[in-house]
């Protein structure tokens, strides 16, 4: 339980993430004389109990030899809470930890807002997002470390706004404090409920470790955000020739994908990627279970990876088709690419989004709306892989990008084959003719400008998940090669042109 969770001190954060000797501090003393008598005696009294001259430490310092800056708060100067000098301090090391271009791990660990400073100080989280805003938009990674315990407006500012937010296990975290609660509402607040556990299964944080593993999760993703090294050779795709599929051929290989053991995006994650860490949910209190969310490593490049795991379908808990939860972590993912600066890639293999009150309710189609409209927006480079079944809405909405790629038996149609035969002849004995006629096949989609390149399925993938991943990771690596010596500012338009065009020739004559 949260009450008997361990309260870690800033100093041992430092001497257990950071490398031995490293730490330098950017603080300079605070000034007491603003306080009056009585205020300044808590102030005095609180640095002496905790060796600290307020609520929080900042400076620069490294994790297993990477640079970083810091800003730790100390939960026993006056329950980490914040005072104006406290927002001065930890503003001031955001504005030179961009300047310097070091990315920020900050461990809050606070009551929130300091009630002896009142209002000026509760407005100085505005503040302190403020000077979060222009790291993050400076493509700085920016970390998150959440300690017991968390609350208030450092909760609701810059204690949830990390690219990346993990937390201590057990750590009590969350918007009002428990005893506030209990005064204003006279009855506890539920217990389990603020606690970092049940905040990581709802997708409001994406991972709980202890303080000894942070090091290493930090050092992951560094390393994997790190800026990418740039092949100036031309990728080598491979040379699949053209072919107008038969009916029939249209119709086995929309039955190879769904085979129950053919790779998934996490297939393709393990073989074909350099590193990668996992993230979870939306960060807005949803985790679709199906959804893999990953920032990832191919060719040298790093990227944030979205797609449906197609390898937990058959998991009671993951039964459900794709609903609004999963797009909205998808938009997660491209917001989280945009703000780091980095290559975003789609996987997708979905057999449709959900058709159930609870999709409608939860606003289903303007998820796909707004889905895709990101990713036609996005000022990053982006490639989409449609690794098997491609139906509906929900492939729609992961299949905007620079460069689409289509494993050969992949597919794309706006309905289940059976959905549309049902449709169209009140039978679902049609299917594999109207797969057909409606030029749902990888090369059709290629002949049509959807798809750029295919990867061949000379075998049958199912039975040899690594070889084909390490395939499909060898022609993704060369996309984000590819797309890494184009010029950024001009990705936009060139996608958007790309898209009119191939409008422009469906809609042509045909000679």
């Amino acid at each position: 339980m949260s009450q008997q969770t361990e309260r870690i001190s800033a100093r041992a954060m430092i001497e257990t993430v950071l490398d031995p000797g490293s730490f330098v501090s950017w603080d300079t003393p605070v000034d007491y004389g603003f306080a009056d008598q009585e205020y300044r005696g808590q102030l005095e009294r609180a640095a002496a109990r905790s060796a600290c001259d307020e609520a929080v430490i900042t400076g620069q310092g490294s994790i297993n030899g990477q640079d970083v800056a810091v800003v730790i708060s100390e939960f026993d100067f006056l329950a980490g809470s914040i005072g104006k000098a406290t927002a001065g301090r930890i503003i001031a090391a955001f504005q030179r930890a961009t300047a310097a271009r070091l990315p920020v791990l900050a461990s809050p660990a606070s009551g929130g807002t300091r009630m002896q400073e009142g209002t000026p100080a509760f407005v100085s989280m505005v503040h302190i997002t403020a000077a979060v805003r222009a790291h993050t938009e400076a493509s700085l990674p920016y970390l998150v470390y959440l300690r017991h315990p968390t609350t208030g407006g450092v909760m609701a500012s810059w204690g949830s706004l990390g690219h990346i937010t993990i937390a201590q296990p057990g750590a009590l975290l969350g918007f009002l404090g428990p005893r506030v609660y209990e005064t204003i509402y006279h009855e506890p607040f539920p217990p389990g409920v603020q606690v970092s556990e049940n905040l990581q299964q709802h997708g409001i944080i994406d991972a709980v470790v202890p303080l000894e593993q942070l090091a290493q999760i930090v050092t992951r993703a560094l390393r994997i955000l790190a800026p990418g090294q740039v092949d100036s050779s031309a990728p080598s795709y491979p040379q699949v020739a053209d072919r107008v599929l038969s009916q029939e051929e249209v119709w086995a290989a929309i039955e190879a994908t769904r085979k129950p053991r053919r790779p998934s995006v996490r297939h393709v994650v393990k073989y074909a990627a350099s590193d990668a860490l996992q993230l979870s949910g939306t960060s807005e209190g949803e985790n679709d279970p199906r959804m893999y969310l990953a920032l990832a490593r191919f060719a040298g490049q790093p990227a944030v990876i979205v797609g449906q795991d197609r390898s937990r379908a058959d998991d009671a808990r993951t039964a459900e088709p794709m609903g609004p939860a999963f797009l909205r972590e998808a938009r997660r993912g491209a917001q989280l690419a945009q703000h780091l600066g980095i290559a975003l890639v789609t996987v997708i293999d979905t057999e449709g989004a959900a058709l159930s009150q609870k999709a409608e309710e939860g606003g289903m189609a303007g998820q796909i709306a707004r889905c895709i409209d990101a990713l036609v927006g996005l000022n990053v480079p982006s490639v989409s892989l449609l690794l098997g079944q491609g139906t509906g809405g929900g492939a729609l909405a992961l299949l905007p990008a620079d460069i689409t790629i289509a494993a050969a038996n992949s597919w794309l149609s706006p309905l289940p084959p059976e959905g549309a035969s049902a449709i169209m002849y009140r039978d679902t004995e049609h299917a594999p003719m109207l797969a057909h006629a409606q030029l749902t096949d990888a090369f059709s989609l290629r002949r049509e400008g959807i798809v750029q390149v295919i990867v061949p399925e000379e075998y049958d993938v199912s039975t040899a998940p690594r070889r084909f991943s390490q395939e499909v990771g060898q022609v993704l690596g060369g996309a984000l090669q590819e797309l890494a010596q184009r010029e950024r500012g001009a990705l936009r338009a060139v996608r958007n042109e790309r898209y009119l065009a191939a409008a422009q020739r469906s809609l042509a004559p045909q000679e």
